[in-house]
């Protein structure tokens, strides 16, 4: 069966978090950013809680291990058990054991949340590629004081053939002071020095996926997320739906060129979009109306955006003129957008419109 593709964010009556009963969320970028709560973070999480929704966290980085997590979590002010913390560790090191025998070797180039997600499984974590009976190797994000001489340790295992994996590939993650390279941008060296690919269990791979549904044991899930590449595109190949926030990686630019698999069910400012419903796109005469927007693709190769009243004074920048949420303007804008590229992303000149909406 053919899936549909997604031409426009879609609407919801019930505020979210009453409309799917688990969030799967993000943290890098979600709930916090380089060690600190993203602002609205603390309080909407609380609040989908005390209203009955269960929340868990699903990570691509898997330098700490869940109880770390958690702890973390609850300094920031979200009580957390280690139950609800899942991690890539966590899906790569079952990968592995379903390939490999009961207690095996696995040379270990990252941090802590692998070591300790291996020997749930049974397996054995080593340092050194010398060792005898070397059943894989795995990789997984090791924080900015990785040594870079690890990168040689798993080169020298990988080009005797030993079978190699991958937490998952992010290229950066961001941080308090901005984005610095994630474990893709260290899977690139290692790729680089021996030519092979490594297995990846991550985000938006099925078995992170899968280790998700698992141990969380969620019947309607909703994807909550910063990226679109692994968040969105993890919830569109579990065929579940998903939320995108910008207070990530992903800008409103990417959002409109992103391709089908890339296309968020629904987009909000930030996790206070849990705790409301979401507006309806509708076709208007000549493109999408959302709110007070309506967003036309013009035959000159341009994404136009109009608003209910142009001559209103009081309007601006981000304002819409007559008391419109920019974050409407961005939905009309995506639909726009996605019913122009249909399979493929967006060439539409887009610059003026999203100046209008201050986003």
């Amino acid at each position: 069966m053919t899936r549909q593709i997604r031409t426009s964010p879609a609407a919801c009556d019930q505020s979210l978090h009453q409309a799917y009963d688990t969030a799967l969320l993000d943290l890098d970028g979600v709930v916090y950013a380089g060690g600190r709560a993203i602002g609205h973070a603390v309080e909407s999480l609380a609040a989908a809680r005390a209203d009955g929704m269960h929340l868990a966290y699903v990570t691509n980085n898997a330098l700490r291990t869940p109880e770390a997590v958690a702890e973390h979590l609850g300094e920031l002010g979200i009580p957390t058990d280690a139950a609800e913390v899942i991690t890539s560790a966590q899906a790569v090191a079952r990968l592995i054991a379903e390939q490999v025998e009961p207690g095996s070797k696995v040379l270990v180039i990252g941090g802590e949340g692998l070591r300790v997600a291996l020997r749930e499984r049974g397996l054995v974590p080593v340092e050194s590629a010398d060792e005898e009976g070397l059943a894989a190797v795995v990789q997984g994000y090791g924080g900015p004081d990785l040594a870079w001489g690890r990168f040689a340790e798993a080169s020298y295992a990988i080009n005797r053939g030993v079978p190699w994996y991958a937490s998952n590939t992010d290229l950066t993650i961001p941080g308090a002071r901005g984005i610095a390279p994630g474990n893709g941008a260290a899977v690139e060296v290692v790729r680089i020095a021996t030519g092979a690919e490594p297995q990846v269990a991550g985000k938006p791979l099925p078995p992170m996926h899968r280790e998700t549904v698992l141990r969380t044991g969620a019947k309607r899930p909703l994807v909550v997320g910063d990226r679109l590449d692994t968040d969105i595109e993890g919830a569109f190949n579990g065929e579940v739906d998903s939320l995108l926030v910008l207070t990530g990686v992903t800008d409103a630019e990417q959002l409109l060129r992103a391709e089908p698999r890339h296309r968020p069910t629904y987009v909000d400012r930030d996790l206070r979009g849990l705790l409301a419903g979401q507006p309806e796109v509708v076709p208007a005469a000549e493109g999408f109306r959302c709110g007070g927007w309506t967003a036309v693709a013009l035959n000159n190769g341009v994404l136009d955006l109009r608003q209910d009243d142009e001559a209103d004074e009081g309007g601006g920048v981000g304002d819409g003129g007559s008391g419109s949420d920019p974050l409407d303007g961005l939905r009309a804008l995506c639909a726009a957008a996605w019913t122009a590229a249909a399979e493929d992303v967006c060439r539409l000149d887009a610059a003026k419109a999203l100046a209008r909406l201050g986003l």
